[in-house]
């Protein structure tokens, strides 16, 4: 979670959905797909429908939606204060696809913290809940699942962590989390939930302290 990027995004795919015959509100894109893949959200909706979207609906998708990241896009609050403050290595793990991870950072001035280490739903098979993003982010980055700690806003990214083996703690202060979101995080796994980046380190280190 490095950007407030989330409820642009349901925004968008919302309207754009509604405009291609599928009438879809923001907060029913956010509880159907937040945290899942384009791709797969893509082939849900169509096997609802019995039909394919035109090729149109991804253009106007990616246009539309990088169009107000640049206009709007903001980076998580303290975002750059708590990467400052950890000291392990770090990686993004994102159902977003690589070109948007890239534009999404770059627009913020956190692209360069992570690159290379940017790992995407194209990267796998089977995107979040899944754990196969989060496993094979570990192979890159040369870490045992165990002794990864993932951050995570979405109930499929909590699901798909805790499933690789990986202590997940769940951030419930973005702009589109709910009253509900820190519980719901914690009953899809997390082992902890926050709302303030700056807490990150502090939660990161007692994690390392405590026995295996």
């Amino acid at each position: 979670m490095l950007v407030d990027s989330e409820i642009i995004s349901c925004r968008v795919h919302a309207e754009t959905l509604t405009r291609h015959g599928y009438p879809i509100s923001a907060e029913q894109v956010a509880a159907r797909f937040l945290g899942r893949s384009g791709r797969e959200a893509r082939r849900e909706i169509e096997a609802e429908l019995g039909r394919a979207f035109s090729d149109d609906l991804e253009v106007e998708l990616k246009d539309e939606l990088y169009r107000s990241f640049a206009a709007t896009l903001q980076p998580i609050t303290f975002i750059a204060e708590a990467l400052d403050a950890i000291a392990q290595p770090v990686c993004v793990a994102s159902s977003g696809s690589q070109e948007r991870i890239k534009i999404a950072l770059t627009r913020v001035g956190l692209y360069e913290r992570f690159a290379p280490h940017l790992f995407s739903a194209e990267h796998v098979r089977h995107g979040k809940p899944a754990p196969d993003l989060f496993l094979f982010a570990a192979e890159q980055m040369h870490v045992a699942p165990a002794r990864c700690v993932v951050i995570e806003d979405s109930v499929p990214g909590v699901i798909g962590a805790a499933a690789a083996g990986m202590t997940v703690l769940g951030y419930h202060g973005g702009s589109h989390c709910q009253p509900d979101t820190a519980a719901a995080l914690r009953a899809a796994g997390a082992a902890a939930s926050f709302d303030d980046m700056r807490q990150l380190p502090a939660m990161i280190e007692q994690i390392q302290r405590e026995p295996a």
